[in-house]
């Protein structure tokens, strides 16, 4: 489909991607179903935004922002009526080198480019790319990430200021070294109760919003028995701060911009890979992926304007989203309304929340986003799905997640080039006796060989095998049958070129039979088929080509008779 170019063509794009009737009439059919829905999401929610937001480097404040922001907007114009969107595990791990190189002003200024990348995707129908990322990259990524939550929270776990360093290993280990020197274990027994009740709870009763019930518990004892060593969140402010683009500065706009493509690329992966779970779980959901993009990116335009950091679909509220009977968009605008009654009312109360009592939210769903089950399989299915899962995986954990992306798209594409390569190969095709006697037949197969060419003819197979023809010994005439190539690329057909040219030049006659029309250009392009031409060399069909090859061995005096004309091998 062709992008729009004109001014009317954007204008009706951009109508395309806004809400419509039907979403209206589709929230209005069981609203108390859809609010109790929001209202369970918005328990579940609360703990995790405010934790990630920690976990940026931003304040909690920031993710509870963003959940009110991001979530309301992305709820309105995305393009899933079961998408719950806010701050993520995913989007903190890119968040954090960007705090530590530009501060929190430049993460607020990528959030916002990254909306504005994000709504020129939508403009550009970039949406659909996303079925074309690979299971294997898709599982790997999320076993990184789980493993790049769990050791984010490996200072707060503990109860000791966060070092210094880039890498979350790095960090991490720091970490461990600074509570091995003087070591306090309420953090640390604080975290572990805390994602015990929410992990062994999920499977006594999945329903029950466990996560807020631990968080809640963990505050009541740490206000009542005083631990040492116990940080809670800090001062909160009442409300939401009003929209600003103080933070915005047009010099560092350029140093900027390689952040925001990552953090636009995450947030489309990770939202379009949400959205997808939860077309999964239902029956006659289907997002529309470009006014999911649509949404997102006017999310992240407005979510920096109140101080808020990047955010994208969340699968895992997404998923109790879906759990707790959500209909429509409703839920999710519900879900982020409820937050916002928690920022305004509760801000003093959430303030006293012990660190470690999040950081224990955050290490229990960091192991709930692994599925050993779905891991088990790929794992198994093949060793280029094991090889590509593997190599994600690491590379999420190692590098930073839109690298460990192209590392596993590049390998996935490398090892499916490499399958399709295999397919192409030369069938030899035996030459039909007809009426022939024994002796001429036995001539004609002595001094003609034909060959089927099956397969991709690019690339990465055709040296492969078209060079062997050179190796031919004692043939006069060499037979291609091309009607069975699936696919000509430049390469293909300059290798062609080369192996009628050096057969040519050792005597030998080449002809060429069943050139599909769709082929003819690649191989007149770079002079392929101007060899065979000047000489009729090419023919329809492999019988035309196998009676001028009988008739060329007459001429120059091979056959002595003229038999009956030969017939195409079945």
């Amino acid at each position: 489909m062709s992008v729009p170019l004109s001014p009317a063509g954007i204008r009706s794009r951009i109508t395309s991607l806004l809400p419509t009737r039907a979403d209206l009439a589709q929230a209005r059919r069981d609203p108390r179903r859809d609010l109790l829905a929001g209202l369970t999401v918005a328990v579940v929610a609360l703990p995790l935004a405010l934790g990630f937001g920690v976990s940026s480097g931003l304040g909690a404040e920031a993710g509870l922002a963003t959940a009110v922001v991001a979530g309301a907007l992305a709820a309105v114009f995305g393009g899933s009526h079961l998408q719950v969107s806010g701050p993520t595990g995913a989007m903190t791990v890119v968040l954090v080198p960007i705090v530590a190189d530009h501060g929190p002003s430049g993460v607020l200024t990528v959030g916002l480019m990254a909306g504005v990348i994000l709504v020129a995707l939508a403009l550009l129908r970039a949406g659909g790319s996303m079925r074309y990322v690979p299971a294997p990259v898709v599982e790997g990524f999320t076993l990184g990430i789980a493993c790049v939550i769990g050791l984010q929270q490996v200072p707060n776990a503990l109860g000791v200021p966060v070092p210094e360093g880039e890498r979350v290993l790095v960090v991490a280990w720091r970490a461990l070294e600074d509570f091995a020197r003087d070591p306090g274990w309420a953090s640390p027994a604080l975290a572990l109760a805390v994602a015990a009740v929410m992990l062994l709870g999920a499977r006594w009763k999945p329903t029950v919003p466990f996560s807020i019930l631990a968080v809640i518990a963990a505050t009541v004892v740490v206000q009542v028995a005083g631990p040492d060593g116990v940080r809670p969140i800090g001062d909160l402010p009442a409300g939401l701060p009003a929209p600003s683009l103080a933070f915005l500065d047009a010099g560092a706009l350029g140093g900027l911009l390689a952040p925001a493509v990552a953090v636009a690329a995450l947030a489309a992966l990770e939202s379009l890979l949400s959205a997808s779970v939860a077309d999964g779980m239902t029956v006659g959901q289907r997002h529309d992926p470009d006014r999911e993009l649509f949404g997102q990116g006017l999310a992240n335009i407005a979510a920096p304007l109140f101080g808020g950091v990047p955010a994208t679909g969340a699968i895992a509220r997404t998923a109790v989203n879906v759990r707790s009977g959500a209909t429509s968009k409703l839920a999710s605008l519900a879900h982020a309304a409820v937050l916002a009654v928690i920022v305004f009312a509760a801000a003093p109360l959430v303030s006293r929340i012990p660190l470690a009592a999040l950081a224990g939210v955050l290490l229990a769903t960091a192991i709930r986003m692994v599925e050993v089950g779905s891991l088990r399989a790929m794992a198994r299915a093949t060793r280029s799905d094991a090889l590509i899962l593997v190599l994600t995986a690491v590379a999420t954990l190692v590098l930073d997640l839109v690298q460990a992306v192209i590392i596993g798209l590049a390998v996935a594409g490398l090892l499916a080039l490499r399958a399709v390569a295999r397919q192409a190969r030369l069938a030899p095709v035996p030459l039909d006796r007809g009426d022939h006697t024994d002796e001429e037949h036995e001539l004609l197969a002595e001094h003609i060989v034909a060959y089927r060419i099956d397969g991709p003819l690019f690339f990465a197979a055709a040296h492969r095998f078209l060079l062997e023809l050179t190796e031919l010994a004692d043939v006069r005439v060499v037979i291609l049958r091309m009607s069975h190539v699936s696919v000509v690329d430049a390469t293909g057909a300059l290798v062609l070129k080369d192996v009628v040219a050096k057969l040519r030049r050792r005597g030998v006659v080449v002809m060429v039979s069943g050139i599909r029309p769709g082929h003819r250009r690649v191989l007149d392009s770079v002079g392929a088929l101007e060899l065979l031409r000047h000489e009729g060399r090419e023919y329809a069909t492999t019988p035309e080509a196998i009676g001028a090859a009988r008739d060329h061995l007459e001429r120059t005096g091979v056959l002595t008779t003229s038999p009956a004309p030969a017939r195409e091998a079945p």
